[in-house]
């Protein structure tokens, strides 16, 4: 990453696409690449110094962060100006240098820098700056503190350099890099044997959708005529120049990867597990780094789903369908969950199936904008339940938790603020952004519909019945959490002022970027502000397809809304109502009503159960192809080894020892010893003594032998001279 700056740094000019014929695009634009820079030199500042520096690494890791967030928002600033300006202005920033030579093909590496990418630099920095600041209470004390650090911000810089990467070859290395940084992390009390599980069983289950991946972009590479490039590989697409069936292979292999990287139906077992790291750890990957990598890359590669989904003019596709069952059934999970940290993974896989489902239906401004929203209230959610934990040692809602709505009164106000956003109530962000995605299926009739790239009604309905959920299982957190009798031990305590600002910022976020995205004819908005996000940040160069865009229904709306007040009003009653007055009457704090409708069978029973086992995908996963894996198929491949594969090895070191004894007594002792080593001695022998029997000591004989060679070399030399 170190070498790829320093090239970009001696680059000479920056390629400006656009109207604009200029050849620079601003100091926070053209040196965008300073972003991931800086977090990349504090890794390996901390690891080298960060034991003798007083605050044991944090300090720099939190400075270098804190730089990155400055030059995010720098490029964020310039760009609006870009955006602004007439014509358009400046539509992507693309700056590359050579960077490998394969067979005779020149690949480039750079930086890519459009609305997209710039917004997710804002979102990754600033939740990633957080973090940090959090991180320095949260993990205080812990044995391997600046190795934390280090690798924190190392995802970070992995994550950024992901964003930014100008081609493929570029992204699968950020993409990897995320990975083995998650993997660290998520293993990071590896003395526990079920952290260290928990990391093998992420970083495996990606290399399944790796191998997607790897495939994928083989594919696109020869069928785009032989190109990594980003841009020119969708301007290829866009103009009809690449075989459909080659895009709808490439965006299925894709769609493997996504479903590993971000927690979608079936691959999405890891993510939960993923909770055994730290809890900062866990509103980095479920916030901003790893899980929203999936989503960034169908974004940037949306050409590729596009025609490869065939997502215009359809009623469904997988991808919308992935999405769709994803974001319903995910969220089904987190009911039956008590540890307070899975209910909100879960709620991570089910809103990042919204956005999945949302590309899937052709939403792709209303799905990048969720991914800007969730991104807030979701970080917010998990480092309030770090807080949470942090007071009462437990993530336990209901054995370790109950009433701490009173001892933590600030942890408490973030916390609903967040819940409020995440169930899509107004006016909070995640209403906004929600809403947005609904209306995007193009499957609202009622009042005109919303005119969106097809008529997804059986999306919309899986959303709103989503929605619900959603509501209702927040609603039982909140409860559990902050309302009855504490369950627990000790006496919990409000956080610090490190934990708590983070919180509240946070909470701000979650409260207000909804405001950045206002639907067009809001008129308690003004006009010159609506659908600003939209405008920043979808491209609207040749490399990008072009998409229609649903208009607001705000019939829509409202029956979204009273779904959602459905789904928590059904969860109030059963708990706010039900078990509130069951504790009261029996005196003991309860968290359930012990003859509700489960607890009488049927239907409700067996629902809880297959929810408690989760779909019994961990089952199938380990019970049955792990277990299949290391039991008979591993046996069956022994028996192989041993009978099949051993035995013709055996089987031909006879054959050749054989071979070798025949040789050996028929060859070299008959043939060669017998035959001609002592046949030709005797021979020779035999000569000899025919020779010996010449020297008989008379002069007269030797002369005679003399005279005769004489004479037959004299006739050899006249026959050769009259030649």
């Amino acid at each position: 990453m170190n070498v790829l700056a320093a090239a970009l740094a001696a680059a000479e000019e920056t390629v400006v696409y656009g109207p604009s014929s200029v050849d620079s695009a601003g100091f926070f634009l053209d040196f965008a690449w300073l972003v991931p820079l800086l977090p990349a030199l504090s890794f390996a500042g901390i690891l080298l110094f960060g034991k003798r520096m007083r605050s044991k690494g944090s300090a720099l890791g939190v400075a270098a962060v804190a730089g990155s967030f400055v030059l995010s928002l720098g490029a964020v600033v310039t760009w609006i100006g870009h955006r602004d300006e007439a014509h358009e202005g400046v539509q992507a920033v693309h700056r590359t240098v050579g960077w490998l030579d394969l067979g005779g093909i020149t690949h480039d590496a750079g930086i890519l820098l459009d609305g997209l990418s710039v917004m997710m630099l804002f979102v990754v920095t600033a939740v990633s700056l957080l973090v940090h600041v959090y991180s320095t209470d949260y993990v205080a004390g812990d044995a391997r503190y600046t190795h934390f650090f280090a690798f924190l911000s190392l995802f970070t810089a992995a994550m950024l350099f992901f964003v930014l990467s100008d081609n493929l070859l570029q992204m699968i290395v950020g993409w990897e890099l995320v990975g083995v940084c998650s993997f660290v992390l998520i293993g990071h009390w590896w003395e526990d044997k079920a952290n260290s599980d928990a990391a093998l069983k992420a970083f495996f289950t990606n290399r399944v959708g790796d191998v997607g991946l790897l495939v994928g972009v083989s594919i696109l590479f020869f069928a785009a005529g032989r190109t990594f490039d980003t841009l020119t590989l969708s301007e290829r697409i866009n103009a009809g120049e690449v075989s459909h069936t080659a895009l709808v292979v490439a965006s299925l292999c894709l769609l493997a990867a996504v479903m590993s990287k971000s927690g979608q139906f079936i691959l999405h077992t890891w993510l939960p597990d993923a909770m055994a790291g730290p809890t900062p750890v866990s509103a980095l990957i479920h916030a901003a780094t790893m899980v929203v990598a999936g989503i960034f890359m169908v974004a940037r590669l949306y050409p590729v789903f596009w025609e490869g989904m065939s997502i215009a003019g359809s009623s469904i596709n997988v991808l919308a369908l992935v999405g769709a069952v994803t974001l319903l059934f995910g969220g089904l999970l987190a009911f039956t969950q008590n540890d307070i940290k899975k209910v909100l993974a879960y709620s991570t896989v089910s809103q990042l199936g919204y956005m999945v489902m949302a590309l899937g239906v052709g939403a792709w401004t209303a799905a990048m904008f969720h991914l800007f929203t969730h991104a807030f209230f979701k970080a917010c959610l998990f480092l309030g339940s770090g807080s949470v934990s942090h007071a009462v040692h437990s993530f336990d809602m209901k054995t370790d938790m109950g009433g701490l709505r009173r001892v933590m009164p600030h942890t408490y106000r973030t916390f609903l603020v967040a819940t409020i956003a995440l169930m899509g109530l107004p006016p909070l962000a995640g209403f906004w952004s929600k809403d947005e995605i609904l209306a995007g299926t193009g499957g609202w009739g009622l009042f005109g519909g919303t005119h969106g790239n097809g008529n997804y009604t059986l999306m919309l309905v899986m959303g709103m019945v989503g929605a619900a959920v959603t509501a209702a299982y927040m609603t039982r957190v909140v409860y559990l959490t902050f309302f009855g009798a504490y369950r627990g031990h000790g006496h919990p305590h409000e956080s610090g002022p490190r934990i708590l600002v983070p919180l509240y910022v946070l909470a701000f976020f979650a409260a207000l970027s909804g405001l950045f995205n206002m639907p067009k004819g809001f008129q308690l908005w003004p006009a010159a502000w609506q659908e600003r996000f939209g405008h920043y940040v979808e491209p609207v160069a040749a490399y990008f397809p072009a998409i229609g865009h649903a208009k607001p229904s705000w019939s829509l709306a409202v029956v979204s809304v009273l779904v959602a007040l459905i789904g928590a009003g059904l969860a109030w009653r059963y708990y706010f109502k039900g078990v509130q007055a069951r504790s009261e009457a029996a005196g003991e704090p309860l968290t359930e009503i012990d003859d509700g409708p489960v607890s009488r069978g049927g239907l409700p029973r067996a629902v809880h159960t297959a929810l408690v086992n989760k779909y019994y995908f961990d089952h199938l996963y380990t019970g049955v192809i792990v277990k299949a894996v290391k039991g008979p198929l591993a046996r069956a491949v022994y028996w192989s080894n041993q009978r099949v594969i051993d035995g013709v090895v055996n089987e031909a070191g006879r054959q050749s020892v054989a071979a070798g004894r025949a040789v050996y007594d028929h060859v070299d002792q008959t043939l060669i010893d017998r035959v001609i080593v002592d046949g030709s001695g005797r021979a020779s022998d035999g000569a000899g003594e025919s020779l010996r029997t010449m020297q008989t000591g008379k002069v007269q004989q030797y002369a005679a032998i003399l005279f005769a060679a004489a004479t037959v070399l004299a006739g050899v030399f006249i026959l050769v001279l009259s030649i």
